[in-house]
């Protein structure tokens, strides 16, 4: 019974730095968001953030968007709730998302770029917290302000995405090493080679369904001739 009791102390030692990491690198973010420069520098160069807490954080701010949708007052969202596909909203912004660190990434070698793929994921998901701040607070407040107070709504919603796109900015010019200006050209760039990734990959599959089709008919034939 010792020997198991001292296995399980050992176990709780060797988890307990882990969870104290992960708490340490979730709360982090924080200082990301006023200290974005020295912040998104640290976050990858010192270590102080980690692929767990990023991971929250993309996870938090996809369930924050289909809260949004879902939970906020019909004064200020429109969607139809009886026709939200969760899994497709999900995918909406996913997919997206990385897509773009795929692309950043492979076009950091032309643009000698210093940051790795899990640099460049784990900034841009830090850079997600503004709008988990903000909007899921905007969620209850929805319900609370009459529809001629919108605006405030609406300037708080502007904020959060703002916020986001500021602190993806700078993440990728601490991450890269780069200036303003070169950080500018590289983001138009990413998004252009996102843009072609997303139209080889329809060109695959549209090329797989045509492929699929053809081996399916061409079963439904050799079948036919047989019977």
């Amino acid at each position: 019974m010792s020997t198991t009791k001292s296995l399980s102390d050992g176990k709780t030692r060797r988890e307990h730095p882990r969870l104290r990491r992960y708490k340490e690198t979730l709360l982090y973010a924080k200082y990301c968001l006023f200290h974005p420069f020295d912040g998104f520098w640290d976050l990858v160069h010192e270590k102080r953030g980690s692929l767990a807490a990023a991971h929250t954080f993309l996870v938090l701010f996809l369930l924050t968007y289909v809260l949004r949708l879902m939970l906020t007052s019909f004064q200020f969202v429109t969607a139809p709730i009886q026709y939200i596909n969760i899994y497709e909203r999900f995918a909406s912004l996913l997919l997206p998302f990385l897509i773009l660190c795929v692309a950043n990434w492979s076009l950091s070698t032309l643009f000698d770029g210093k940051g790795r793929f899990k640099d460049i994921y784990m900034g841009l998901c830090y850079s997600l917290v503004p709008y988990i701040i903000i909007q899921l607070p905007l969620i209850l407040l929805s319900h609370i302000l009459a529809f001629d107070e919108g605006a405030f709504y609406n300037v708080l919603g502007s904020l959060s995405i703002i916020w986001c796109l500021l602190l993806a900015f700078v993440a990728l010019m601490q991450i890269h090493d780069y200036g303003p200006g070169k950080t500018l050209v590289f983001i138009f760039a990413t998004i252009f080679g996102a843009l072609v990734i997303i139209f080889l990959l329809l060109v695959f599959f549209s090329l797989l369904s045509d492929a699929f089709g053809y081996f399916a008919s061409l079963y439904r034939e050799i079948l036919f001739r047989l019977s």
